[in-house]
């Protein structure tokens, strides 16, 4: 049999790890599944990735690289803001409902790395990494609108994605198209506002 390179198999691992983790859920993700999912010795695993939070920390890339790709392809050339946010947003809210885009799969890993002390650091440079390619998309989206933002793109972008986080966890968890299209509406509606200072911040008390 011919030899297969660390970096042949890489690829190959992290499709056997997403495809059985979408079926089976994290928990099922040991690297003895992972390595029969693919057909392989358990220590090839160990030997391409050196532990399993390696593995999961490639997974959590592998995912948010291809939901990226498919939402920045999503963006309008020749619209306004709000037009060119709401097309970014739907395209977004579409691969939250599309279950080959892995969303769900990518926000169970998340929680999981909440208890994996070995995946703290892949949590958080994975969210740090979606809010630096958010702040990205609305500052590109709204140089071609010639529209300028009067707050800063990183605050706008953490504001879209906490409303974004929340308006998917109820969709888990409360299934309502009506509800979550109009909700989806609000959030871009608000973000819009932010971006272009007409909403305003109220004083809050000190906790």
């Amino acid at each position: 049999m011919a030899h297969v390179t660390a970096a042949e198999r890489r690829p190959q691992l992290i499709k056997a790890a997403i495809d059985l983790m979408t079926r089976e859920g994290v928990a099922a993700g040991s690297t003895r599944a992972i390595a029969a999912e693919l057909g392989v010795a358990q220590a090839t695993v160990h030997y391409t990735f050196g532990t399993k939070e390696d593995l999961y920390r490639a997974v959590m890339d592998q995912i948010t690289d291809d939901l990226i790709e498919q939402v920045r392809r999503a963006a309008p050339e020749d619209a306004g803001f709000e037009e060119a946010l709401s097309a970014l947003a739907a395209q977004l809210w579409g691969t939250m409902r599309e279950p080959s885009s892995h969303h769900q799969l990518l926000n169970e890993l998340a929680m999981f790395a909440l208890r994996v002390p070995g995946l703290h650091e892949a949590r958080q440079g994975h969210y740090r990494r979606v809010v630096e390619v958010t702040a990205r998309l609305i500052s590109e989206t709204a140089a071609r609108a010639g529209q300028e933002l009067t707050a800063p793109a990183d605050t706008v972008a953490r504001f879209f994605l906490s409303g974004f986080d929340g308006l998917t966890l109820q969709a888990l968890c409360l299934e309502d198209e009506a509800a979550e299209q109009q909700g989806l509406r609000a959030l871009v509606a608000a973000t819009v506002a932010l971006a272009k200072g007409h909403l305003a911040f109220p004083e809050m008390p000190a906790v």
